[in-house]
């Protein structure tokens, strides 16, 4: 792990975490304000699109500030902890937020000290990245990227960091301001009805009324009166973080880039079936049928080079991989992850099969490197483990193609005229169309499907 430095040597900022890794979000502190902390102790627990990471102290020292609560997200290069300048144990009584919150006079010396660890250079009319001219917002480009993105004209914001700086919380805030929606007019209620009103007209009144107030005071009303709750006032509420909210960033930005398009068969696996159990009963090792599947796809990678690579959209540019990294999609009570075999067209089955189980383990027990879960130049996604025969796979972007595993089935074959009974084995071969023409995966699907019918070839490497 690379440590970033700040010019406030009390001052640690959030290190690189591994490689184009920009944030991470902070689950767990494991110390507190007042904490006497010695060099490569535990700080925090941090979580990033590639693993969870521990992040250790750089030095010894008396913890005075944590920087940021759990569950926020944090960004690299800004302040984590700060420590005790004399090394005493006499701290802040609660931890101070990030530069976003403007400091008290009596704090703002140390605070602007703090947050300068965050930047290169001086504050004067540059911070490092962070640029600002007359008329124009302090901010970096990324915050400048998500203004765009939000549709905000972040000039007009009135930045509340440093030096004015533009915030990502500014812009977020701002955003909800210009899409929240005006005002309703509001109108004077009707009267309470009175007594001797029907029972219809009571209910007609109160929903007229209904219509001006929130649904709180809706709810509270309807509690005293004893009518039934909204169906939503027992609804649990889960907050979007963690691996969860990284799964669904990383699949937004598939689906926002890719041209997904997926094409669906089933390969006749009777004969690899035989071949897997024997080989199985020879090496007295469980071999399951993805190995094999595996070892399929890398062969055909060799003939579709187009499937087995990744696209540089920045550069504009499709890269196509000499070498074969298969990613496996590999479900944990924490969500989904993608750890990589890399090589995979150089191994042979049974090797094939001893990486996948030893990255099985490793991810759902989260003990897996950081360069185990990245490289991968195309995703085969076993949903057949579980149920389920076709699937329709988000592409890991950037890579163009990705192969969904269906359950093996029994099923009725046609063999040269005569029927017989057979093991199918569903497949989904998802592409992306800006890359992979519709022809092209459909013809790669069906080679995969052929050498799966003869499994012979499959037991030694695709690349010698």
């Amino acid at each position: 792990m690379a440590h970033a430095t700040s010019s406030d040597p009390n001052v640690f900022i959030l290190p690189d975490l591994g490689e184009g890794v920009h944030e991470a979000e902070l689950i767990k502190w494991r110390v507190s304000v007042g904490d006497n902390v010695q060099e490569h102790d535990i700080l925090a627990e941090m979580e990033t699109d590639k693993a969870l990471v521990e992040v250790p102290s750089p030095r010894d020292g008396v913890i005075a500030i944590l920087h940021g609560s759990e569950g926020e997200i944090c960004n690299v290069g800004e302040p984590l902890v700060t420590y005790n300048s004399d090394g005493s144990t006499s701290v802040a009584s609660t931890p101070q937020p990030k530069s976003e919150t403007a400091p008290s006079s009596s704090t703002s010396s140390n605070s602007e000290s703090e947050d300068a660890g965050t930047v290169v250079g001086t504050m004067s009319g540059s911070l490092g990245a962070v640029s600002g001219q007359d008329g124009k917002a302090l901010a970096t480009p990324a915050v400048r990227r998500l203004a765009r993105d939000l549709g905000v004209n972040i000039d007009s914001i009135q930045g509340s960091g440093i030096a004015g700086r533009v915030t990502e919380r500014d812009v977020r805030a701002a955003a909800d301001i210009k899409s929240a929606p005006p005002p309703a007019t509001r109108r004077t209620p009707p009267p309470a009805p009175r007594p001797s009103q029907s029972s219809a007209q009571t209910h007609l009144a109160e929903q007229t009324v209904a219509e001006e107030v929130s649904s709180a005071a809706l709810a509270t009303r309807l509690a005293a009166t004893g009518s039934p709750a909204p169906i939503t006032s027992g609804a649990k509420r889960i907050p979007f973080r963690g691996t969860r909210r990284i799964i669904a960033n990383r699949l937004r930005e598939s689906m926002d880039t890719a041209v997904h398009f997926t094409v669906m068969d089933e390969a006749e696996v009777s004969a690899l079936d035989r071949l897997r159990k024997q080989s199985a009963a020879a090496s007295g090792e469980k071999i399951s049928y993805l190995p094999f599947v595996v070892s399929a796809l890398c062969r055909a990678m060799r003939q579709f080079p187009a499937l087995n690579a990744t696209v540089d959209d920045e550069r504009e540019e499709i890269v196509q991989h000499p070498a074969v990294h298969v990613g496996i999609a590999t479900d944990t009570e924490h969500g989904l992850s993608v750890p990589v075999v890399p090589n995979a067209d150089a191994l042979g089955v049974l090797e094939i099969g001893r990486h996948i189980a030893e990255l099985a383990r490793m991810t759902r027990d989260r003990s897996i490197p950081r360069d185990r879960l990245m490289g991968s130049t195309i995703t085969i996604s076993n949903v057949g483990s579980y149920a389920g025969r076709f699937a329709t796979p988000v592409i890991n972007y950037p890579e163009v193609a990705i192969l969904a595993v269906g359950r093996v089935r029994e099923g009725v074959v046609a063999d040269n005229g005569a029927i017989r009974i057979g093991k199918l084995l569903p497949l989904s071969l998802a592409c992306d169309h800006r890359v992979v023409d519709g022809a092209e995966g459909a013809r790669c699907l069906a080679h995969i499907i052929e050498l799966l019918g003869n499994p012979q070839s499959l037991m030694t490497p695709a690349r010698g």
